[in-house]
């Protein structure tokens, strides 16, 4: 992989995590492709475009304050994987500490293509009160 393309790839994780720490979900929808598939843990199967949107709208309705605490990151050819913590409070001032492994592939165009990402569904519990 060529420095350029991972300093593409680098960006990319850089802009994604800090606009859903600002709660600014148009900065995500830019750095998804139209084709994106979105899995998550529970789901039975891949998130399209618009579906993956609308859970980024409601997790930043459902909370009030978000911090990616990242673990890990390395880089591979076309993406990267990731660990790290989620730190939000809910609207009703509930605390949750997800701890998350997240694999994102971003194509040539520098937009992501693919996410799968894999945390304990009942550690996000505390925002469906």
């Amino acid at each position: 992989m060529s420095p350029t393309h991972t300093q593409v790839i680098e960006d990319v994780a850089h802009r994604l995590f800090d606009a859903i720490e600002r709660a600014d979900k148009d900065g995500v929808a830019r750095l998804w492709a139209d084709d994106v598939a979105v899995w998550h843990s529970g789901d039975s199967r891949d998130n399209d475009r618009a579906r993956a949107l609308k859970v980024i709208d409601w997790f930043i309705e459902a909370t009030g304050a978000r911090r990616y605490e990242v673990l890990d990151r390395q880089f591979f050819d076309g993406g990267f994987v990731q660990q790290h913590v989620l730190h939000a409070t809910a609207r009703d001032g509930a605390l949750i500490a997800l701890r998350v492994c997240i694999v994102i592939k971003v194509g040539t165009d520098g937009l992501i293509h693919r996410i799968d990402e894999y945390f304990d569904p009942k550690d996000i519990a505390p925002l469906f009160i």
